[in-house]
């Protein structure tokens, strides 16, 4: 099997600071903060869309201008989190059991390899994958390449995250979906997929619905 993992909200515990962080920034641009269940209700791909949702309306600042600004106080900030319960032991217990295990996320590759090394669990994984920009857009095309370069088979890939962009990824390579429920998205919003709330629970599920 492959696994690809998303990284925020996934394996990194990031909710609390990214939603503290939109907040601070709506205030900067003279808007409403949201609550954290609006944000959860919200929070989506890309997250030019999520945004507008949230009430900016770039006429005082751009996009471009807002994710450099949240990038710029993402990143260190990042450094001070902690990973999710149960995830190091899992994905150990999934290589060592002979499967390939795969980060695949929208942040900047070196913002996001940065992160995995501060961690420690830069190589802890088989491959790491993240876009060229903070715009955070989609990875749909960047998991298509890879899975057509290491001639993947389409039902022996899981893509475990929490998002539906990553049933996004997960449909466009004609794999099978794990939702993990601790990360940026409220659960009820969860379609056609697996959903998990421990990564104790991920094994079993990755073997009962695997081929």
């Amino acid at each position: 099997m492959t696994i690809f993992f998303d990284f925020n909200g996934t394996i990194i515990d990031d909710l609390e600071l990214t939603f503290n962080l939109l907040n601070q920034m709506l205030v900067e641009e003279g808007h409403q903060t949201v609550t954290l269940e609006r944000y959860l209700d919200i929070f989506d791909f890309p997250i030019k869309d999520y945004y507008i949702k949230a009430g900016f309306d770039f006429k005082k600042s751009s996009f471009e201008e807002l994710a450099v600004r949240f990038i710029n106080r993402y990143q260190p900030q990042s450094m001070h989190l902690k990973l999710h319960e149960g995830l190091i032991q899992t994905v150990l217990d999934l290589k060592k059991e002979g499967h390939r295990v795969v980060v695949l996320s929208a942040s900047k590759y070196n913002n996001l390899l940065e992160q995995m090394k501060h961690y420690q669990i830069d190589t802890l994984f088989d491959d790491i994958l993240g876009i060229n920009d903070i715009y955070a857009n989609s990875k749909v095309e960047l998991a298509k390449k890879y899975v057509e370069e290491n001639k993947l088979v389409s039902d022996e890939i899981f893509v475990v995250g929490d998002t539906l962009h990553d049933n996004e990824v997960a449909t466009a390579l004609n794999g099978k979906m794990i939702y993990y429920s601790k990360g940026h998205q409220a659960r009820h919003r969860f379609k056609d997929g697996i959903i998990i709330d421990h990564f104790k629970e991920l094994k079993k599920e990755i073997y009962k619905n695997g081929r």
